[in-house]
């Protein structure tokens, strides 16, 4: 089968497990697509397990404009696939939280170069892309504290208004503290070169409490 045959095939699938009510809260929520069957995602999770990993076909998902194909996407891509070269086709596709949440999750949390797209991602005044960056980095193992440190100053500072940046700043330093033990020295400094604003005030009352320092 091509491409097509494939997406068809799939998209049967997942609209077997439909649920209008469930999509059309995800509408009134702000969670925005093309087509939107509501299916969950521990269903799209279970059905696409049955597919053979397909990076050429887990692009062509990704650009449908329909929410269960752009997440199946995610579980599709090889990791060993994503390149630099690849960051700026995912970076586009990224249309709201949930879709930045499961990229991150299935894709990117796996993926070798997770320093390089951290160093090029919070850059982005796109708080979504930046999110993805920040979350993913939160499970990789190959995320550096160096690196981490320097995408959470880049973060906040072209989103400083962001939750979903803070969100993913306090699930970034809770993982690297967790591995290097380090990371509570240097938490200081780094918070002290954020400017002043609620949400920096909220990172450092999340991380106080969850790192169990005194900031």
């Amino acid at each position: 089968m091509d491409n097509t045959q494939r997406m068809i095939s799939l998209l049967g699938r997942l609209r077997k497990q439909m649920n209008g009510a469930v999509a059309e809260s995800m509408t009134r929520g702000g969670e925005r697509y093309g087509l939107n069957y509501g299916v969950s995602i521990a269903t799209i999770r279970e059905i696409v397990a049955a597919e053979e990993a397909d990076y050429a076909f887990a692009k062509y998902l990704y650009q449908q404009q329909v929410r269960e194909l752009k997440l199946a996407a995610c579980h599709l891509a090889p990791p060993a696939d994503v390149d630099i070269h690849e960051f700026p086709f995912w970076s586009r596709g990224i249309i709201n939280s949930e879709l930045a949440e499961e990229l991150a999750f299935a894709l990117l949390s796996k993926i070798y170069d997770i320093n390089s797209l951290m160093g090029i991602w919070t850059t982005e005044s796109n708080e979504l892309v930046a999110y993805a960056a920040l979350m993913a980095a939160s499970r990789n193992e190959r995320t550096t504290t160096e690196v981490a440190f320097i995408a959470v100053e880049n973060a906040v500072r072209a989103n400083p208004e962001s939750r979903h940046i803070a969100n993913g700043v306090i699930a970034l330093i809770c993982y690297v503290a967790s591995r290097d033990c380090s990371v509570k020295v240097g938490l200081p400094v780094l918070l002290e070169r954020l400017q002043s604003s609620p949400i920096k005030d909220y990172i450092v009352e999340e991380l106080s409490w969850r790192l169990e320092l005194e900031l």
